[in-house]
């Protein structure tokens, strides 16, 4: 039987750095990571193995970390934690010791209950390398993809399968895609943007049926209408994936996620859960939240591992930071949209700008950013931001993110130090989240 201070079952990005996290806050802790796989892949670029990577292979993990860190590696899965005896069982026969352990043990795709849905040319987002490799090989030598959801998975699957020259179609539920996270006119301009790269997007859409024989010849829409297809491909979001919990007989929370305190700890106490397996709070409203992010993943990682044996961080709940390419034009929102936050039942006040991301508007490859700020109106306090502009503007999700968890109000803003250039960034005297925060300020009629 092995024996660690510290047990991480889970071997993608949440798992990882909980267990480096823990090297680091503890010294002279043995520390053991299981993965259920040799190859892990990163999980944000999975789409891009498709068209811009072309091969699983580009995108994998390195292990080199851990043995930097004298982390001991076991390429097994986990099937059993015996809690009473601090133990857990592989699938290989073998047994494991713990002191402390960490949950890393993300989640699956929603498989819906479609018919046809077991036809052969059926994918998900699986991360999976030869999974990934089988639906790569699939796209040789056909012609036509169908994708079934329009969120973020949806749009950049959408977006590579259409680099590889192929007829794709996007079927989405909701009158817009990316409609869960931003405002109707961003979902408006993301739509044009994609159907500039020649995809059919088709929305306010329900999939009855899968079509084919063996195989997928086509999708059935609930109005009767069929569409070719050669592969459909279904990103429609993912469940947490709690099965060793369960069996294990630890809470799980009202998002059907592990329960876990500010602190990262579950029902157990030396037991913790993170990353897309473990429940989420509002950042806002306290709330449960069914956000699912590999940001927020490692936020938490960095959170339980400090805490195994000194609770030294406490999470004050999930902002939610976005951010996606469509071609060149970029997009990207954290905190609360408009209609997210008056669904809150926030009072709010909303400042826009907009203006070159490069000074002069003369400097090459120069684009527009668009900035959207959302404000508490009662204390002027920023619930979130949206952007939209040039690959350029990648980086601001993570400004707002950081204005949100700091609570700034809108003076803090308007009065926001940034660094700018004439390449880089846009001039300082139309910097766009200080000049949508101004214009928030008039809104709010604050006195003089």
């Amino acid at each position: 039987m092995k024996e660690a201070d510290v047990v991480t079952i889970g071997g993608s990005i949440g798992g990882r750095v909980a267990a480096i996290t823990a090297r680091r806050h503890y010294k002279d802790a043995k520390i053991i990571l299981i993965k259920n796989a040799e190859k892990v892949l990163v999980p944000c670029p999975i789409p891009y193995i498709f068209g811009t990577l072309k091969d699983p292979e580009k995108n994998l993990f390195s292990d080199a970390p851990f043995s930097e860190d004298n982390i001991d590696l076991v390429v097994d899965e986990a099937t059993l934690i015996d809690r009473k005896k601090k133990t857990i069982s592989t699938l290989e026969g073998d047994f494991i010791k713990y002191r402390k352990l960490i949950l890393a043990t993300g989640s699956m795709p929603i498989v819906p209950k479609l018919p046809g849905i077991n036809l052969k040319n059926v994918f998900f987002a699986k991360k999976d390398v030869d999974y990934l490799n089988k639906l790569s090989k699939a796209l040789d030598g056909v012609e036509d993809v169908v994708v079934i959801g329009g969120g973020f998975i949806g749009v950049e699957f959408s977006d590579q399968f259409r680099k590889r020259g192929l007829n794709v179609t996007i079927i989405e539920m909701l009158p817009h895609c990316l409609q869960l996270v931003f405002d109707e006119d961003f979902c408006i301009m993301a739509e044009d943007k994609i159907k500039e790269l020649g995809i059919d997007i088709m929305t306010n859409s329900k999939v009855k049926a899968i079509i084919g024989e063996k195989a997928v010849e086509g999708v059935e829409l609930e109005g009767g209408e069929k569409i070719k297809a050669d592969i459909v491909f279904l990103g429609i979001g993912v469940i947490p994936n709690i099965l060793l919990a369960e069996k294990a007989g630890i809470k799980i929370g009202e998002t059907r996620a592990i329960w876990v305190d500010e602190y990262g700890r579950t029902s157990d106490e030396d037991i913790f859960a993170i990353g897309d397996c473990a429940e989420k709070k509002s950042f806002f409203t306290k709330k449960p939240s069914a956000l699912r992010l590999a940001s927020i993943a490692t936020h938490e990682a960095r959170i339980a591992g400090a805490n195994l044996f000194e609770l030294k961080r406490k999470n004050e709940g999930a902002i939610g930071t976005f951010a996606t390419v469509i071609g060149d034009f970029a997009l990207g929102m954290s905190g609360l949209s408009e209609r997210m936050a008056k669904d809150a039942g926030f009072d709010v006040v909303v400042g826009e700008a907009s203006g070159p991301d490069k000074h002069p508007p003369a400097m090459p490859d120069t684009k527009q950013i668009r900035m959207r700020l959302i404000f508490e109106k009662t204390s002027g306090k920023i619930l979130g931001g949206q952007f939209c502009g040039g690959s350029s503007s990648g980086e601001i999700a993570n400004i707002l993110a950081a204005l949100i968890q700091k609570r700034m109000v809108v003076d803090d803003i308007v009065t926001f130090q940034m660094g700018t250039h004439p390449v880089l960034t846009p001039s300082p005297g139309v910097y766009p989240i200080v000049n949508a925060a101004e214009d928030a300020t008039v809104k709010l009629k604050q006195p003089q």
